[in-house]
């Protein structure tokens, strides 16, 4: 069995999932579903249809990050968010919902690597691993949900088929913050002074030249060496943003510069 969601109006639509794991019937008194209860779609999600999203910057949704509540709960979402790990039971919402208005103002794809969480951003992006199997998936929020206590996230059709949990309808589950948009205009903001990397320092500046070129042609990154107090110190950088600083920073301690570290934190991050 998958969960159940009830309808909540406020100043957005909420969309809120549920579901059964058996086909229903169409139902007149359906509300404004034409079924009354979830069901599974007729076919597996394809492998173009499970591949994770790429997180890319989007602004918060109007409606969708307001304070509400959900029998007798009050629920806040936290736009500015960073950090994010929550452990507990995911569930997955399927052929019901499919083509109506998630809670974010967008049309629900069941083929889709979407989710619905309680308070998250929305939209933001999350990891989920399915602590069963080690099978882990990227997925958008973009929905309200899970309202059952017992669970913290409910899946899209594909989401749920990438980490094997459809047999089963809920599985347990790590949640681990990728993305959200106060993450992502983070990365975009200029830095404001020019951030450097230092990879190397020595008195020798023969040498350090030779290694500024070896790096600059090999990593494809722009170097500058810097003297102070006798000591030369072999700089990369400047960079434009954050986003290019952290890339540059992962790029050399996975060659074979380990200890590179930002020259002044406090302009990098």
């Amino acid at each position: 069995m998958v969960k159940c969601y009830w309808v909540v109006m406020m100043a957005a639509i909420l969309t809120l999932t549920g579901c059964s794991s058996k086909p229903e019937h169409t139902s007149p008194n359906a509300g404004r579903y034409q079924q009354q209860q979830d069901s599974i779609p007729d076919r597996l999600p394809t492998l173009l249809e499970t591949t994770d999203p790429a997180p890319v910057a989007e602004p918060l949704s109007r409606g969708g990050n307001r304070p509400y509540q959900v029998f007798g709960q009050h629920y806040s979402p936290i736009a500015d968010i960073t950090l994010f790990q929550e452990t507990g039971i995911a569930s997955w919402y399927g052929s019901k919902f499919h083509g109506h208005l998630t809670s974010n103002g967008e049309t629900y794809n069941m083929f889709a690597m979407t989710a619905a969480h309680k308070t998250l951003p929305l939209p933001s992006y999350v990891k989920v691993t399915n602590l069963d199997n080690g099978l882990s998936a990227i997925v958008r929020v973009n929905d309200r949900g899970p309202f059952h206590r017992d669970r913290i996230i409910d899946l899209s059709y594909s989401a749920a088929s990438k980490i094997g949990m459809l047999k089963q309808g809920t599985a347990r589950v790590q949640l681990e913050l990728i993305k959200s948009p106060a993450m992502l205009a983070q990365d975009l903001t200029p830095a404001k002074q020019p951030c450097y990397i230092q990879i190397f320092a020595s008195s020798d500046n023969v040498k350090l030249n030779q290694l500024s070129a070896e790096v600059a042609k090999k990593l494809a990154v722009p170097t500058e060496i810097k003297a102070a107090d006798g000591i030369f110190r072999l700089l990369v950088g400047p960079s434009k943003d954050n986003r290019q600083a952290r890339s540059w920073l992962a790029k050399l301690k996975a060659d074979q510069y380990p200890g590179a570290y930002y020259f002044d934190s406090t302009v990098c991050s």
